[in-house]
């Protein structure tokens, strides 16, 4: 370790001081943290409230004790009390499901097969399935609503998205037309459009008598807005990838969809996984836009919890509460990301 720092410090010494340059960036940093590091750590530690109701917090510091009573709100919104132990077992299965789709080692059949039973075992605990009264999705809330649409969409929309980068790319004039004007439009419209129409314009497209949920219908319209902007990375990569690649492989005989399949896509997502890892964070911040709709995602629930008027006005500690879990999440999905851009980059193509 000592080894290791004394290396470490010639360079850490040029970096922060190396040109003049360099010093007044750090000298400016050094004193932006000594007034702003400070008076944060009094009001969040010292002159905090740990302990307690509304009538023990004061301004001077944080509330945490508002979060030790509103945490399970901020959690699940208006999820019924009693039943709350459902939306944590979703919880549990995206983030389980999630993890084994991070890992190589099991990729494949059974993966694919596990995504489609995993939603629906997820939809069904959030219906409250079994039980005595059905859990409408206006009571759903909080992070298994955002994990949910996020983890459902971003699956759902990648499919898509290859299908529609292909066609971009195909020789077939109507198909490549078709491909860019989705693609386009879908990119052309705020995200906050999408969601209205939603809300206001499909149900008058369905047929008289049928009807969907609103999550569904958000969960569809997002779906196709967010497989637009897949589409375009994943074209990116496409075009990365040397045009002999396709040569020799049909120079093998291998047909069209087991050339993109076997040769070409693998290469091309191994290129364009920052951009992938990018956009997914991207749209996980995204979902707070779902409260225009009146869904309570994780950002809403927390807005919400600050509105009792109990514990009216601690919107610092219920948005910090909300920063901390988005930071968790994003900064796993970039370390991910590195890793693994490591180990494809170590082992070659990914594995069958």
């Amino acid at each position: 370790m000592t080894t290791r720092l004394a290396r470490a410090l010639p360079g850490l010494r040029a970096g922060l001081f190396g040109t003049r340059a360099n010093t007044l960036v750090t000298l400016a940093t050094l004193l932006l943290l000594w007034q702003t590091v400070p008076p944060l750590l009094r009001w969040a530690v010292l002159d905090a409230t740990f302990t307690g109701d509304a009538n023990a917090c004061t301004r001077a510091g944080a509330c945490w004790a508002f979060v030790t009573a509103k945490l399970r709100f901020i959690l699940f919104a208006f999820y019924p009390p009693d039943l709350q132990w459902r939306p944590l077992l979703v919880i549990v299965l995206l983030c389980a499901i999630l993890a084994a789709s991070a890992l190589p080692r099991f990729w494949g059949r059974g993966l694919i097969l596990a995504w489609p039973l995993t939603i629906v075992a997820c939809w069904l605990l959030m219906q409250g399935a079994f039980t005595a009264t059905p859990i409408p999705s206006n009571q759903w809330g909080g992070l298994p609503v955002t994990l949910f649409v996020w983890a459902l969409c971003f699956a759902a929309a990648t499919p898509i998205a290859v299908l529609l980068a292909l066609a971009r790319r195909s020789n077939l004039g109507g198909l490549r037309t078709f491909a860019v004007l989705y693609i386009e439009l879908m990119r052309g419209t705020p995200m906050v459009a999408i969601l209205y129409v939603a809300m206001l314009i499909l149900p008058m497209a369905l047929p008289d008598g049928l009807s969907i949920d609103k999550m569904l219908r958000a969960i569809i319209m997002v779906t196709l807005f967010w497989a637009a902007y897949i589409a375009e990375v994943i074209r990116a990569g496409l075009q990365a990838v040397p045009n002999g690649q396709a040569e020799a492989a049909t120079a093998l005989g291998l047909g069209y969809w087991r050339i993109q399949g076997l040769v070409i896509l693998p290469q091309a997502f191994r290129i364009v996984i920052p951009g992938i890892v990018n956009l997914a964070i991207g749209f996980l911040l995204a979902t707070a836009l779902l409260a225009v709709i009146g869904i309570f995602d994780l950002l809403n629930a927390a807005r919400a919890s600050a509105a009792d008027p109990q514990w009216l006005g601690f919107y610092n500690e219920a948005y910090i509460v909300v920063a901390v879990i988005y930071f968790v999440i994003c900064f796993g999905a970039s370390r991910y990301s590195q890793w693994l851009e490591r180990r494809l980059g170590n082992n070659g193509a990914a594995p069958a």
